[in-house]
């Protein structure tokens, strides 16, 4: 019994001991503390452009795949529900929406409108688009005669549609660009670092 005691005050001792020293060596004075902050503030300042770079170009990217976004979910809602949909955008106020076309129901809960991101402007390609000749006026007036696509009920687009959408960055020395143009079969919307060539009819 008295053995067991004695090592068990045995080790006792020694782990106290141990976090005393494990103390003593974890410790920092006041000017490693300083130097190390100084070194921060140094490499703060150095990248602090890069980072700034690097968050902007994360506004642009996520408002082109929020974008992209919503024209599958409008391709697969117009599917789902029989409905055709159009997906608006208005450039001059920085907003963008899917809505139920009007003729098919007046009010739609599940209506999205978003705003963009005040770092990034919004271009239309209207070239060969005219949507208030070529779409049916429900959807002009929905839309505002703003340049829509319009999903029909098999997932389809009008071939009026907007050929791509820019969005680009606006602060002052911003380069940045992405475009959300057609597919090369034309089925769908993909996000392209490069202007898309404009399909023409024949």
């Amino acid at each position: 019994m008295s053995t067991l005691c004695q090592r068990l005050c045995a080790i006792r001792f020694a782990g106290e001991g141990a976090g005393v020293r494990g103390q003593a060596a974890r410790a920092f004075t006041l000017i490693e503390l300083l130097l190390v902050l100084s070194l921060l503030s140094v490499v703060i300042a150095v990248e602090s452009p890069t980072l700034a770079r690097f968050f902007r170009g994360r506004n642009l990217d996520a408002e082109a795949q929020r974008f992209l976004a919503l024209t599958r979910y409008g391709q697969n809602r117009a599917v789902a529900e029989g409905i055709p949909m159009v997906l608006w955008m208005d450039a001059e106020n920085g907003q963008y929406g899917l809505e139920a076309e009007a003729t098919y129901a007046e009010e739609d809960p599940k209506a999205m409108p978003f705003e963009i991101s005040p770092d990034v402007e919004l271009e239309v390609d209207e070239a060969f688009t005219s949507t208030r000749s070529t779409l049916p006026r429900s959807t002009t007036e929905l839309a505002g005669n703003l340049p829509a696509i319009r999903f029909t009920p098999d997932g389809f687009f009008n071939e009026d549609s907007p050929q791509y959408v820019l969005f680009r960055e606006t602060r002052e020395g911003s380069t940045g660009k992405l475009w959300v143009g057609l597919s090369r079969n034309r089925l769908n919307y993909e996000i392209k670092t490069n202007q898309p060539a404009i399909w023409r009819p024949d």
